[in-house]
């Protein structure tokens, strides 16, 4: 990168110094402190007619944003890796792009350079990455790079690792570190999000063949793999309190407990949302928001709930939030301290709570159909694995009768 930006009248500026590379890396200014990248592509000249009606000859360019950003004024170390990671991988890019020009117009081309850091590649399409489940793709990057780190035989790759040595029998080792590591869903998942990059980079032509061909994470879907809070359990948490407690969160768990919300839905839930003259708690699915017609819940509420989101009556305030919630981390911090402050021993997530709310008022005799309406569900299917697990504590129950002996 130049040492100094020549921001010109459109703010962008050239990151490219050579004046015969093709194309040119550059990048643009936005508005939230970022700079996006982008390669200015030479196609050639065409003849073209000034307004005086002199002819000249005109330069064709196309300009192509590569959806990869930087820092414009990096403040810690992280910041710079990761500009500098980036760059790397838009230089490498553009050499791409270059073979491929030189290809087409000039009939030949180089070997594609693919000594590239795959943890680099990685990290930086994290970095441009604009959907909601960015942070299960970090999960899934953290993962392999514990799993290169913990694993003798690949901690040589723990800080390089070159695309073409991505090999199936690491991967098939990745997969078995997963199933060790994670819990419920959470190896299928973050196998997943690995399994979209490595494909992203074959698309780039960063990697020649696909590791994960064949490879796959099953888990029985009509399985609940979380714990879950009996109605005994959800009394004696409400029941304790620990010190310095976040209110917020105490209570946006609860209502959690109670309507079977998710964190996102919790946490994005404002006063409009609840309609007091009718009792009712109107909202949007995140997770299927624009590409489900089931996206829409409602569920009733009783005194305890309206009372516990503390009904507003000024129309300011009908925008504002009705739990404010610190990161998704620091809730789970505080949940955890909380169980553990009841005696509760069991590994309690905020999932766990739409899952513990499935489940109870499907025990205490919910209709299928109705369970699936509260949860926002397209259907019943995804709601019969919890009348399957209502049926397994049932036969858990009588199996824990003690033996009955007849005399014949």
């Amino acid at each position: 990168m130049a040492n100094k930006k020549l921001y010109r009248a459109d703010n962008t500026y050239m990151i490219s110094q050579d004046s015969t590379d093709n194309p040119k890396l550059g990048a643009k200014m936005l508005n939230d402190g970022r700079e996006s990248i982008f390669m200015d592509i030479y196609l050639g000249m065409m003849p073209a007619r000034r307004a005086n009606g002199n002819e000249y000859m005109k330069k064709i360019r196309r300009r192509e944003f590569l959806k990869l950003y930087l820092w414009a004024a990096p403040r810690t170390p992280t910041e710079r890796l990761q500009n500098k990671a980036t760059l790397e991988l838009a230089k490498k890019l553009r050499f791409e792009k270059s073979q491929e020009i030189l290809n087409q117009i000039e009939g030949y081309s180089l070997k594609v350079d693919r000594d590239i850091n795959f943890l680099e590649y990685f990290q930086a399409y994290i970095n441009s990455y604009k959907k909601k489940d960015i942070r299960v793709v970090q999960l899934a990057l953290r993962r392999f790079m514990e799993f290169l780190m913990e694993t003798p035989r690949y901690r040589t790759y723990a800080d390089y690792l070159r695309p073409d040595c991505v090999s199936r029998e690491m991967i098939r080792d990745f997969t078995d570190f997963l199933k060790e590591r994670c819990r419920g869903e959470g190896a299928k998942t973050a196998f997943g999000r690995f399994r979209k990059v490595v494909r992203y980079a074959i698309e780039q032509e960063v990697m020649v063949k696909d590791p994960c061909s064949g490879i796959s994470i099953r888990v029985d879907d009509n399985q609940i793999k979380k714990d879950v809070l009996s109605m005994d359990e959800i009394v004696l948490l409400m029941q304790t309190h620990c010190p310095g407690e976040n209110i917020n969160i105490r209570n946006a768990f609860v209502l959690s407990l109670y309507t079977g919300m998710r964190f996102c839905d919790v946490r994005d839930l404002t006063f409009e949302n609840v309609d007091y003259g009718n009792r009712l708690l109107r909202y949007d699915q995140n997770k299927t928001r624009g590409h489900s017609s089931n996206s829409g819940v409602v569920i009733p509420l009783n005194d305890g709930l309206l009372k516990l989101i503390r009904k507003h009556t000024e129309a300011e305030d009908r925008k504002n939030k009705i739990f404010s919630l610190p990161s998704h981390t620091m809730c789970l911090k505080a949940l955890r301290r909380w169980v553990k402050q009841a005696g509760i021993d069991k590994h309690i997530t905020w999932h766990c709570a739409r899952h513990s709310f499935a489940l109870n008022i499907l025990n205490n005799g919910a209709n299928i159909k109705t369970v699936a309406s509260l949860l926002g569900h397209s259907g019943i299917k995804t709601t019969e694995k919890y009348v399957r697990a209502v049926d397994a504590l049932k036969q858990a129950a009588i199996d824990s009768l003690p033996g009955l002996r007849i005399n014949q």
